[in-house]
């Protein structure tokens, strides 16, 4: 079907998370969807999406470049975006190839890799925790001059793979050597690894959207107060209940280190920490929507803004509807409940997700891992078993209803022997 609306191409998104499909559908937006190799798309397209185009990133990048290029030569699109942390750097260099609008690959990289982000930081003079870059195995020992305890991270890493805490210069060794095994064995072989010294205080997240450089905070949400050590996400709500000052000084850290950074164009989900609860000391600023998704739920529905329409806009080289000036004031609250794994094992069983389909508060039950399912024990990191989508009146409501899926929701185990 030919139409005259402007076409994205969307890199690695999953179908089974529509959001930015139906916000591409309602901004007018046609999709040429690149699948995730291990998610072929059979059957009915989802919404807005044109056509389909298979590539692989990973094993054939120069490949898969040239396959959009001569795409773009016979079909030209007008942008190409991505939800998949991975693959920022490939659409921001695909972007830079066909003159398409985009953060460039400079600014894909610094919002990617952490070593560069927290130099680049640290140069705009924003707050940063003590860190170590370990570019390579046997360096560890610089690391012991930090003080403890410390947080190991892969440089490139995602979803807090491999993110571990070591409480003591002796246990820093064995730690770091783990990070190392889950970057050979999980992350492509990424041998570059930062460590920093552990920030104490609640986590939060920022969805921004940026265009021609001025900064939109959408929402402040909280997410829990991870100690480690290996950081397992558990919720999501917004909007946060912070001191009106606390939320003024995350909007100025996070516009400042977009600034830092470069990324002048597009969706942000920005990570951080309230080190002693009140300062803000960012973890990640990814150049993207995050949580494939999640954030648009979130961010939407605290604020009325659809974000997704919006990012995708601006990949197109449109600018974003107006939606006034300044962090809009909420209009409700939501909430994502990430069902922990609570063990690993063999799954025989997942109580409690069937009767939150039919609750009213639940808009979505986005279920990843079932019955015969193997979870590996951490560091590992097999994948999250479900992520529960609420709205709510206030932010006190979706409290309430999380502390009824931790009593209601578990996972039963029995032993695997593939489970080590």
């Amino acid at each position: 079907m030919t139409t005259n609306n402007p076409t994205v191409v969307l890199v690695y998104q999953r179908t089974s998370l529509p959001w930015v499909f139906e916000s591409a559908e309602r901004a007018g937006i046609d999709l040429v969807l690149v699948p995730r190799p291990d998610e072929p798309v059979s059957g009915a397209l989802p919404p807005a999406v044109v056509d389909v185009l298979p590539l692989d990133l990973d094993a054939d990048r120069a490949g898969a470049l040239e396959t959009l290029r001569k795409h773009h030569g016979t079909n030209p699109f007008q942008g190409i975006v991505t939800l998949y942390d991975p693959a920022v750097p490939f659409v921001a260099e695909a972007a830079e190839l066909l003159g398409l609008p985009g953060i460039g690959r400079d600014a894909a990289l610094g919002a990617q890799d952490k070593r560069l982000m927290r130099e680049r930081l640290s140069e705009a003079g924003l707050n940063v925790p003590r860190f170590v870059r370990l570019n390579g195995p046997g360096e560890w020992e610089a690391a012991k001059e930090l003080t403890f305890p410390v947080v190991v991270k892969p440089a490139t890493g995602f979803s807090s793979l491999g993110v571990t805490k070591a409480e003591t210069p002796e246990t820093l060794e064995a730690v770091v050597e783990e990070v190392r095994q889950i970057c050979a064995t999980k992350l492509g072989g990424v041998d570059g690894l930062v460590v920093e010294e552990y920030l104490d205080g609640p986590e939060f997240a920022v969805e921004s959207l940026a265009h021609g450089g001025e900064v939109r905070i959408l929402s402040i949400g909280y997410k829990g107060d991870p100690e480690g050590p290996h950081f397992e996400e558990s919720v999501y709500r917004a909007p946060a209940a912070l001191p009106e000052d606390v939320q003024e000084d995350i909007r100025r850290e996070v516009a400042a280190a977009h600034r830092a950074l470069g990324v002048t164009d597009g969706p942000t989900h920005t990570e951080l920490r309230l080190r002693g609860g009140v300062t803000p000391y960012l973890l990640e600023l990814g150049a993207r929507i995050g949580g494939s998704g999640v954030s648009h739920y979130i961010a939407s529905h605290v604020t009325g803004v659809d974000f997704a329409a919006q990012a995708l806009r601006i990949a197109a080289g449109l600018a974003p509807e107006s939606t006034g000036d300044g962090s809009p004031a909420p209009v409700g609250a939501a909430a994502n409940y990430i069902v922990p794994c609570g063990g690993f094992g063999r799954i025989t069983a997942i109580h409690g997700l069937d009767e939150l389909r039919n609750d009213p508060r639940v808009d979505h039950v986005v279920q990843m891992l079932f019955p015969g399912d193997v979870v590996r024990p951490y560091p590992d990191f097999t994948g999250y078993p479900a992520f529960v989508l609420s709205r709510h009146t206030d932010i006190a409501e979706a409290e309430e209803f999380h502390r009824l899926l931790e009593r209601s929701v578990r996972i039963d185990y029995a032993p695997a022997t593939d489970a080590s």
